[in-house]
């Protein structure tokens, strides 16, 4: 028997929002899986977990995965943190040529089990287009050789799910380092408005919105793009937060100056360190899927919050074999809600991010990114 099975049943659900006591129990019993694993092969876990108060007896009781001790996020800037499986793994990096960098490495099994996640997300919003040609708009890094930076490998990942026509990247390589390229990625935007293809638009945010404001201030007349497109953004403004805008004010502008409906705009949050998709629903709230669990940690105690109430962001998910991070405490601030507070239609939690906290030391892709618009 696969000493893994509840693992991979779990990370191949095909309905990514499924809920209920089945589910409930499949999760569990993948969550002790995998602890257990990581207790045989990730060196110093085992005692690291009872140390915190978690010995065997208590992890095959286990239900509430609050309980289970978690790693901070910061810790993967400083450290790498490897089971048996890690030590020869893909790394991924989450900060461009600025700022400390998580380095994490996904051996073959944990890179495929959080894809699969990504793959049912787009098969349940129709979003898996193998027919329909699209142009891409890609508001991140151009590579320039291995791909090793967390977005970039993202965004790469994200072509697949309708054939590239043609792809344009906003952050242009410039044989030292990369630049926001504004002019090109108005043009670019231009030229797929006259193609008349899809386009899908992934990346920052932050650069979305300086080039409708580029737009704007040059008189460039509203454009139309085909009404299949997709806007699926990640990321944040970090160093642009004093001009940081509403998700709803974006939107807003999207389909007022790209002719893009509301329902065709999303957000996605993740992480280097936890790539687990949460996905906005059309009425744009973080679902939490099938495949985790999360709670909100108060940011004075680190005591779990009821609904509603703010702290750091704790996220579970059995899905990683080369590091032993599947509980992790991250820096982002949020509040967890119930289904029935969003009215979508999904049984599942839901967060809203309300932040980051920390110092200018712990940098993220995004601040590093974001310090490329030019004020001028």
């Amino acid at each position: 028997m696969n000493p893994l099975n509840h693992v991979e049943t779990l990370c191949m659900m095909d309905q990514p929002y499924q809920t209920g006591p089945e589910c409930d129990r499949l999760f569990d019993a993948a969550m002790r899986e995998l602890t257990e694993y990581h207790c045989e092969h990730s060196p110093g876990y085992r005692s690291w977990l009872e140390q915190n108060g978690l010995d065997a007896a208590k992890l095959a009781s286990l239900r509430d995965w609050s309980a289970l001790p978690p790693i901070f996020a910061n810790y993967f800037k400083r450290n790498l943190l490897l089971s048996k499986t890690g030590e020869d793994a893909l790394e991924l990096t989450s900060s461009g040529t600025t700022g400390q960098k998580s380095r994490m490495r996904y051996d073959e099994r944990s890179i495929r089990a959080a894809q699969r996640m990504v793959d049912r997300i787009f098969d349940h919003y129709g979003w898996n287009t193998p027919e329909q040609p699209c142009n891409y708009l890609l508001l991140s890094y151009e590579p320039a050789g291995a791909i090793t930076l967390g977005t970039a490998y993202t965004d790469q990942f994200l072509c697949k799910y309708a054939p590239v026509n043609r792809a344009v990247y906003a952050l242009r390589h410039n044989g030292k380092g990369n630049e926001f390229d504004p002019f090109g990625t108005i043009r670019a935007l231009q030229e797929f408005a006259a193609e008349g293809l899809p386009v899908r638009i992934f990346g920052f945010p932050a650069f979305l919105w300086f080039t409708l404001e580029r737009m704007r201030e040059m008189g460039v007349p509203p454009l139309q793009l085909h009404p299949d497109s997709l806007v699926f953004l990640g990321g944040g403004w970090k160093t642009h937060a004093d001009q940081a805008i509403a998700k709803t004010e974006l939107y807003r502008r999207l389909g007022e100056q790209l002719g893009l409906p509301d329902a065709r705009c999303r957000d996605g949050y993740g992480s280097v360190e936890h790539p687990v998709p949460y996905v906005e629903c059309p009425h744009h709230h973080f679902h939490v899927p099938a495949y985790a669990r999360a709670y909100v940690r108060r940011t004075s105690d680190l005591a779990v919050q009821p609904y509603g109430e703010p702290g750091f962001l704790h996220l579970v998910s059995p899905y990683i074999t080369s590091s032993p991070a599947h509980s992790m405490l991250l820096s982002d601030l949020a509040a967890l809600q119930p289904a029935e507070r969003c009215g979508c239609g999904l049984a599942s939690d839901w967060f809203e991010l309300l932040g980051r906290a920390g110092t200018s030391k712990s940098r993220s892709c995004a601040i590093a990114a974001s310090e490329l618009i030019k004020e001028s």
